[in-house]
């Protein structure tokens, strides 16, 4: 019997640890983001540092930034759960 807990729990958090969220770079790479921004000067997008920029000091704004991304309103939309767009999102704006 606790041998069967014992395998059941270790199913579980192999099942929990699987859907680990990605650094914020590893994001932006992944999600193909640096195909149209890069960190330091405009491509098709802007630069990453313009963005920071842009929202320096802001209240919320990573929350508004995750917005536009899964909505697709000013951005193409971008798929991928929320706590991987929040990693990329602090990766942009950096230490606030």
């Amino acid at each position: 019997m606790k041998a069967a807990l014992l395998v059941l729990a270790a199913a579980g958090a192999l099942a929990a640890g699987s859907g680990y969220a990605q650094s914020g770079a590893d994001v932006l790479k992944a999600k193909g983001c640096l195909n149209c921004h890069e960190m330091d000067k405009k491509k098709v997008g802007p630069a990453f540092k313009d963005v920071a920029a842009k929202f320096k000091g802001k209240k919320g704004a990573e929350g508004e930034l995750v917005a536009k991304l899964k909505s697709g309103k000013g951005h193409p939309k971008v798929q991928a759960p929320d706590a991987e767009l929040q990693a990329a999102v602090r990766q942009v704006l950096g230490p606030q």
